[in-house]
């Protein structure tokens, strides 16, 4: 897709599709960076970034079990035969 260069009071930018932002999941904060003379657009939030209070509050609410123990526990074989 072609777009032009727009004047936005003393700086310039583009206009974006509402379809690329749906697609690319883009939400107010971006970070730009150039590489090989090309604007690369990227979500300033990364996809783990809340994971570590997430898991606390698990934790505070003792949500944080295993749902399969029986995958936890080892054969005779596992035991016996696999070297960690």
């Amino acid at each position: 897709m072609k777009t032009r260069i727009i004047r936005i009071g003393n700086s310039q930018g583009i206009r974006i599709p509402k379809l690329y932002l749906q697609q690319t999941g883009l939400a107010e904060e971006v970070e730009l960076e150039v590489q090989d003379r090309a604007i690369v657009i990227r979500s300033a939030e990364q996809p783990r970034q809340r994971w570590a209070e997430a898991f606390r509050g698990m934790a505070e609410h003792e949500d944080d079990q295993l749902l399969d123990e029986e995958s936890t526990n080892l054969s005779s074989w596992d035991k016996a035969e696999w070297q960690w």
